[in-house]
């Protein structure tokens, strides 16, 4: 029977090369202060800089702790993790990124505030090493996000976070291609807690999160959890129609007081209307093709990831190696 207590240690690594060796060795340390069994579970999402290699070469020298699943390209972050999720066995799971912004040594805190009856612990960033033009949107997103779910979480940005076994099994039975792990997690638990951890600057490598990848996942953590925009644009609708019928009246009594040449025989004005619900239409049809190009996804229930291999053995499980697996 599988073993299904401890910790596990959940890493997306992609195109990490630079910072694995150190980021495992600083885990593992970490790892071995911890007062039950753990494990280190290596997700590489595709990487094409020798980060495969260098994981599975670890897992393979580091038998009973560390797991290295391999994906057969790049599926995201997100999709990453689920997989890891999907392998793990601890009955907390920690999920960090693999650019050592996030100090691995935060990890026992997280721990501590599960064991003290959170379902999931997330993380605010003190001292952010991050450019301006990634806190400033990720400010007004969290504060968004706040108002839309009702959870008062304050960085959902930060992937450091602690979550219980049956969080993660809630997450793992629902079907949607399009997610975002913290919000999804927050709906099914019962008690959240956060706490502040430092943040470093990324050494090596470049964010893995361009500009328009950035856009994307915003819009994936907007539309994936709540129709909120949809009830937002019913509500704008409303306004704009009444301030159209009043703009229409307030037109008419200038007409018939000041006639037609004081705003150019009204040219200028009938463009400014035009223009103005041409842009908002423009939004309407934005909004809803998100929510459709989504439907439109989980009706063809495409897999999530393909995993190609699993390399090493954690916790007592027992496996067979290689294998494919793909994840419905």
């Amino acid at each position: 029977m599988t073993m299904r207590s401890g910790v596990s240690i959940i890493i997306p690594v992609y195109n990490e090369c630079d910072n694995i060796a150190e980021l495992v060795r600083r885990v593992v340390a970490v790892g071995n202060t911890l007062d039950r069994p753990w494990e280190l579970v290596l997700v590489d999402d595709g990487s094409r800089d020798g980060s495969s290699e260098m994981v599975t070469e670890l897992a393979a020298q580091n038998q009973g702790h560390i797991k290295a699943l391999l994906l057969n390209r790049n599926y995201g972050q997100h999709n990453a993790i689920l997989c890891g999720f999907a392998h793990a066995q601890g009955d907390i799971m920690i999920t960090l990124d693999a650019d050592l912004q996030n100090p691995p040594e935060e990890i026992p805190r997280l721990v501590a505030k599960i064991d003290e009856g959170h379902d999931v612990v997330g993380t605010v960033r003190m001292d952010r090493q991050d450019p301006l033009f990634r806190r400033w949107p990720s400010l007004f997103i969290n504060h968004l996000v706040r108002a839309t779910t009702g959870v008062m979480m304050h960085d959902y940005g930060c992937m450091l976070r602690a979550y219980r076994r049956r969080v993660v099994q809630a997450m793992l039975s629902c079907r949607e291609r399009s997610t975002f792990i913290p919000i999804l997690a927050n709906m099914f638990a019962k008690r959240t807690a956060e706490i502040e951890v430092r943040h470093a600057e990324r050494e090596h490598g470049e964010s893995k999160y361009s500009f328009v990848k950035l856009i994307n996942l915003q819009f994936d953590l907007l539309t994936c959890m709540t129709t909120t925009p949809l009830r937002i644009l019913s509500y704008a609708g409303v306004i704009i129609a009444a301030a159209a019928l009043f703009f229409a009246a307030t037109l008419l009594v200038l007409r018939l007081a000041f006639g037609a040449e004081w705003a150019g025989d009204g040219v200028f004005t009938l463009f400014a209307v035009l223009f103005f619900f041409v842009g908002a239409q423009f939004l309407a049809m934005g909004l809803l093709g998100e929510y459709i190009g989504r439907i439109h996804a989980d009706v063809r229930e495409r897999p999530r990831y393909i995993l190609d291999r699993i390399v090493g053995e954690t916790m007592g499980e027992v496996h067979t190696s290689p294998m494919q697996e793909i994840q419905q």
